[in-house]
């Protein structure tokens, strides 16, 4: 059976992820990703956030919509698959104080 001071230690923690929780939660939004697809000439970046920030397309790449959509999507993925995964790095450490894996996005 857990003892009182269990409990305040488990208290204690809970209120040190709360706050790492929140100082992510600011922090996100901040943050960017950036992921280039044909040789240099897609360039996306999005936020933390998930948000599309920015998408530079070469003047070259602009007449072949059909290649220029397919690169556009595979720029956008790798910036979002970075996102995503730096997002559950940082919500694994938070959780690691408690021996949980707080589940991400």
């Amino acid at each position: 059976m857990a003892g009182f001071g269990d409990v305040l230690k488990l208290m204690s923690h809970a209120k040190e992820l709360q706050a790492a929780a929140q100082e992510l939660k600011e922090e996100l939004p901040k943050m960017e990703f950036s992921a280039t697809a044909a040789n240099g000439g897609v360039t996306v970046t999005v936020g933390g956030d998930l948000t599309v920030r920015n998408i530079v397309i070469a003047p070259e790449l602009q007449a072949d919509t059909a290649f220029l959509a397919q690169e556009l999507q595979n720029a956008l993925n790798s910036a979002l698959a970075s996102a995503r995964s730096t997002m559950q790095e940082k919500m694994r450490a938070i959780g690691g104080g408690l021996g949980i894996d707080i589940p991400s996005f």
